[in-house]
């Protein structure tokens, strides 16, 4: 997908402070570091490993990733996200990630009253955040585009004898996997790593962290919650032991409008338009960084209420959500783990 220069550069940046505030937390004694930077999914990655398997484990992350990225860009006519969008209702057959990411979001999509739609892609398109010429829809046209979520009436068929899967899409509905494709690509990579015989790693595509193991020395990781209002900085650490730490946010991709108003990149399904509500950031904390991903977005969409009660009800991961008037709401698993370090922000804790 084509981007702006201006908006590359700044999530180069932004990845860059993300991993720079990572990094002094994260001391990891004497034991052997590899490191390995590559730009994918339009954005900067780093990824790290320690021990003798470091080389062999990046290389195998990096060759997950790269795989990944051909195939789940919607505007590349090679890829596979681009067949499924052109089939005009026909099948089409999908390697084991797609189902998987499209597994998982359609369970957050019906637990969540579909707050997390990935076929909300026209939709975003006409935005102009695919390709950074953004503009304001009119309801006409944003009428038009909300007719060809379609979401529910997607098919994915499992073939167990071949270990295959096939997607039928409705025709003229388009999808995308930009609300979980990260997420899905860190877990592969962690695997990937694991696999190549790597025990402590972490990998960090564009301010998602996902750990592999515990630091060498046998102690949790500390990763940095970026600042919203200040994303040179960060507001506070978590501590974690090998889990995916993701976040989604109103200050991570918008744009100004000629009359001055701001609009981000997290669209509501229900209304069109970008979500409207207290949040401008949901940190997720969970073992599975395709949930972790597909939950950012639909806990963002939900809004803090919703989100408690969601996470109340189905349970499996821990939530940090930063409010426009600078409180911070934590799950009650984090007590011990969450630490504030910006005391401009308001800390509490939910049951």
């Amino acid at each position: 997908m084509k981007k702006s220069r201006k908006q590359l550069i700044s999530r180069l940046i932004a990845a860059l402070l993300c991993f720079a505030a990572l990094l002094p937390l994260s001391g990891c004694g004497e034991a052997k570091k590899t490191q390995k930077e590559i730009f994918a999914m339009d954005t900067l990655m780093t990824l790290t490993a320690y021990g003798k398997k470091g080389e062999a484990g990046l290389a195998a992350a990096e060759a997950v990733i790269t795989s990944m990225d051909k195939m789940l860009d919607p505007e590349l006519p090679t890829s596979t996200v681009y067949a499924i969008n052109n089939a005009q209702g026909a099948a089409v057959v999908v390697p084991g990630q797609i189902a998987k990411m499209l597994s998982t979001a359609r369970t957050v999509y019906d637990q969540s009253g579909g707050a997390l739609d990935l076929s909300i892609y026209p939709l975003v398109k006409r935005w102009g955040f695919i390709d950074g010429k953004y503009y304001v829809p009119t309801d006409e046209e944003i009428s038009a585009d909300m007719g060809l979520l379609c979401f529910d009436k997607l098919v994915l068929n499992s073939f167990p004898s071949s270990g295959s899967y096939s997607v039928t899409l409705p025709a003229g509905g388009q999808i995308s996997f930009g609300a979980v494709a990260k997420g899905c690509a860190s877990d592969n990579a962690i695997a990937a790593m694991r696999q190549a015989g790597v025990t402590s790693g972490i990998v960090t595509l564009g301010g998602n962290v996902q750990t592999l193991g515990l630091k060498p020395d046998g102690s949790n990781w500390n990763v940095a919650i970026q600042d919203p209002n200040n994303t040179a900085s960060f507001l506070g650490v978590v501590s974690v032991g090998e889990t995916a730490v993701i976040t989604s946010g109103s200050y991570q991709r918008n744009f100004t409008d000629l009359r001055g108003k701001t609009w981000h990149h997290i669209i509501n399904p229900a209304t069109g338009y970008p979500s409207s509500n207290s949040l401008v950031s949901v940190s997720i904390i969970c073992e599975d960084g395709t949930l972790a991903d597909c939950l950012s977005t639909a806990m963002f969409v939900l809004g803090e209420n919703k989100a408690l009660n969601y996470w109340r009800t189905y349970g499996g991961f821990e939530m940090i959500m930063v409010t426009s008037d600078n409180r911070i709401i934590c799950t009650k698993g984090l007590i011990e783990k969450f630490t504030l370090s910006n005391q401009s922000y308001t800390l509490s804790f939910s049951e």
